[in-house]
């Protein structure tokens, strides 16, 4: 198992255990706005780790695993921010959750041009 394939596994167990708590044992405790960030966080986290396993598998391809890098980073540090402030964490944490979406976009650009440069079989 490589690095990546690592931190993929380990943000989608992370995203399906904290989407089950929050709708089980946070249910009637988070405002809505925190239930919209704690539904936000898990989604972004599970598709991104999706993403990031399948870009694992590309070992050869360093495009795509620096592109899943720069995915899983993001991944974390936005999820991870959305997921703090559901839980009480100031608000201003909310100011680094778009660094998190700047590199999950980023991530996603390099995906899109590494397929442009990609030669057709």
């Amino acid at each position: 198992m490589n690095r990546l394939q690592t931190g993929a596994a380990l943000l989608g167990f992370t995203c399906v255990a904290l989407g089950a708590f929050g709708a089980h044992a946070l249910e009637n405790r988070l405002s809505l706005e925190a239930q919209g960030w704690w539904q936000t966080a898990t989604l972004y986290g599970l598709v991104h780790a999706g993403v990031v396993l399948n870009l694992s598998t590309r070992s050869r391809d360093d495009g795509a695993r620096w592109a899943g890098e720069l995915m899983l980073i993001g991944s974390v540090v936005f999820a991870g921010t959305l997921y703090a402030m559901g839980l009480g964490a100031p608000r201003w944490l909310g100011a680094i959750t778009p660094i998190g979406g700047v590199l999950m976009l980023t991530s996603w650009a390099w995906v899109a041009i590494a397929g442009f440069k990609r030669p057709k079989a």
